[in-house]
C-alpha cells in the first residue's frame, strides 16, 4: 500500500541530524505541495479503509409477538468507501493534521434469525454509514538509524448514521436490527477507523527506510543531506535546513570554509522551494579539486584539425622563436592544473567561478621523453549557467577572462602577452568543453521515490540559488 502523504513528511527527516552545523541547502515545504500531498494520501487512505473487517455478531432479544429471537449477522464486507472531504493542515511548531468529514461506506452480509424454537428465516442485507470524520495528527521523527519515521500521535473518528435494508424476512425484522445498527455496529466501525488510519501512517516507514543517506554524484563525490536543525512549522510553510555538502567518496574531509547565513524568500507559489548556497557549491570545487579532477594533459590529438593552433613547437615557435630553433619538429604537451580551489559566487542573476592554475608546457622528444619549456599562470573567470535537469542541478560555463603570467621559463624570457590568443583557444576548445561534459551531468538533488520535478524555475540571487518547482509521484 503506498501512502503519498508522508512522502511530503519524509523531507522533514531526510538524514541523521548534524546539530550545530549552518545549511548549505533549504527546502521550504509549502501549503500548495501539503494539498497535492493530500490528494494523492486520499486515494491510499480509501483503499486502506476497505480493508475494514467486521466480525460476526449474534445475540438474543425479546421480540413482541415472536418472543424472544436469536439474531446473527455474518459475511460483512466493506463494498465501497467514500472520502468527499477531506484536508491537511500545519501545526504550527507541530507538525500536521489531517481531518476527513462527511466520509461514507457501504456493506453487504447475511442475516439469521430463530424464534418460537423452531421457526428460522434468513437472507441478506446492505447497510450504508454516513457521516464519517476521522481527525489525527501525524507526527515525525528520526528513528535509530537517522531515518524519518512518521506516526500517529491522536486520533478521533466518529460514524454519524446508519440505515440497512434487509432482503426476504419478516418487516418486524426491521426494528430488532435497527437499534443495534445505531449503537454496536458504529461502535464497532469506529474501534477501526483510528487503526487503520494508523496503519496506513505506519504503512510508510518501510518506504521512508530506502532514502539514501548519502547521493553518489560520480565515481569522486557524494553528496550529503544531513538535517542541521529541527524543521520550522509555521502557518504556511515547512522549513528545513539540511548540510548540502560534497565529500570525497570514502572519506568525509571538512572543507577550510562553512556555511554562510542565508534565508528563503517567503514565496508560497510552488509546491517546493529548494536554496543551494555558494557552500554546496564551493564544497564541491573543494572535492574535484583535491581528487585531482581539475588537473588536465592536453595533446595535439585533442585539437580539432581544423583549428589554425596546434600543440607543437611551430606553433609556439612563431611567437616565442627560440622553442623552434631548440625544438623543431616536436609535439607539445600541456599540463593544466589548479593551483587551490575555485572561487564559486552567486549574485542576482550572475553565477561566476574564479580559478587560478598553473600550465606547464613540454616539448615531447622522439624517445616520448617531455623537456619542460615554461609555466604560466593563469587566471580564469567564468561564467556558470546553472539549470535543473530531471532530478539533477546541472551547469554550463563560458570564459570570461584569462590573465597569464610568467612563473618559470627554461628558454629564455619572452613576452606572454604574445601567447594569450593560444591559450584562450586551448581553454574554449579542450579544457572548457570538458568541464562542460562533467557539469552537464549534474548532480542529485534531495528526493524521495519517484518524484518528478514539474514547471521548475531557477533563479540565481546572492549567495544562493532558489528553485521553485511543482512536484508529482510517479507510480
Amino acid at each position: 500500500m503506498k501512502m503519498f502523504l508522508p512522502c511530503w513528511l519524509s523531507l522533514l527527516a531526510l538524514m541523521p541530524l548534524s546539530f550545530g552545523t549552518k545549511a548549505g541547502v533549504k527546502v521550504k515545504l509549502t501549503e500548495k505541495g501539503l494539498e497535492y500531498g493530500r490528494q494523492l494520501g486520499m486515494a491510499s487512505i480509501q483503499q486502506k479503509l476497505k480493508t475494514i473487517t467486521i466480525p460476526d455478531i449474534s445475540g438474543t432479544e425479546k421480540v413482541p409477538p415472536a418472543g424472544k429471537v436469536q439474531y446473527s449477522l455474518t459475511n460483512m464486507k466493506i463494498m465501497d468507501v467514500g472520502l468527499p472531504q477531506s484536508e491537511v493542515d500545519l501545526v504550527p511548531g507541530t507538525g500536521f493534521r489531517l481531518a476527513i468529514g462527511n466520509a461514507f461506506l457501504s456493506m453487504n452480509g447475511n442475516w439469521r434469525v430463530k424464534y418460537l424454537r423452531i421457526m428460522k428465516d434468513h437472507g441478506s442485507f446492505d447497510l450504508n454509514v454516513k457521516g464519517l470524520t476521522i481527525t489525527t495528527s501525524i507526527a515525525v521523527k528520526s528513528d535509530e538509524t537517522g531515518r524519518p519515521a512518521v506516526s500517529t500521535v491522536s486520533c478521533a473518528a466518529t460514524v454519524g448514521s446508519a440505515s440497512i435494508k434487509f432482503h426476504g424476512g419478516a418487516s418486524w425484522l426491521y426494528n430488532l436490527f435497527k437499534s443495534f445498527v445505531d449503537k454496536g455496529l458504529r461502535k464497532a466501525l469506529e474501534k477501526q477507523l483510528c487503526p487503520l488510519v494508523a496503519d496506513a501512517v505506519s504503512d510508510m516507514n518501510p518506504k521512508l527506510k530506502t532514502l539514501n543517506v548519502l547521493a553518489k554524484v560520480d565515481e569522486f563525490a557524494e553528496i550529503e543531506y544531513s538535517m542541521v536543525s529541527s524543521p520550522t512549522v509555521s502557518a504556511s510553510s515547512l522549513d528545513l535546513g539540511l548540510k548540502g555538502e560534497f565529500y570525497n567518496i570514502g572519506k568525509h574531509q571538512e572543507p577550510p570554509f562553512s556555511p554562510s547565513n542565508f534565508s528563503l524568500p517567503p514565496q508560497v507559489n510552488e509546491m517546493l522551494y529548494i536554496g543551494v548556497s555558494t557552500f554546496t557549491a564551493n564544497s564541491a570545487a573543494f572535492v574535484y579539486n583535491k581528487a585531482g579532477v581539475l588537473s588536465l594533459y592536453i595533446t595535439d590529438d585533442m585539437i580539432p584539425q581544423s583549428s589554425p593552433i596546434h600543440l607543437d613547437t611551430r606553433t609556439f615557435g612563431a611567437f616565442v622563436p627560440q622553442i623552434a630553433k631548440r625544438f623543431p619538429g616536436l609535439k607539445m604537451k600541456l599540463l593544466v592544473k589548479t593551483v587551490k580551489n575555485p572561487v564559486i559566487s552567486f549574485e542576482p542573476n550572475n553565477a561566476t567561478v574564479q580559478a587560478t592554475a598553473t600550465v606547464t608546457a613540454y616539448a615531447i622528444q622522439p624517445n616520448a621523453t617531455l623537456t619542460p619549456l615554461f609555466v604560466l599562470n593563469l587566471d580564469i573567470s567564468v561564467s556558470a549557467r546553472v539549470f535543473v535537469s530531471g532530478m539533477q542541478i546541472a551547469g554550463a560555463i563560458t570564459l570570461n577572462k584569462l590573465g597569464l603570467t610568467l612563473g618559470t621559463s627554461y628558454v629564455g624570457d619572452f613576452q606572454v602577452r604574445s601567447l594569450d590568443n593560444i591559450f584562450q583557444m586551448v581553454l574554449k576548445l579542450v579544457v572548457i568543453p570538458k568541464l562542460n561534459a562533467r557539469l552537464a551531468k549534474g548532480y542529485p538533488l534531495p528526493t524521495l521515490g519517484k518524484m518528478k520535478l514539474v514547471n521548475t524555475q531557477l533563479q540565481v540571487l546572492k549567495d544562493y540559488m532558489l528553485i521553485g518547482t511543482d512536484v508529482q509521484f510517479m507510480g
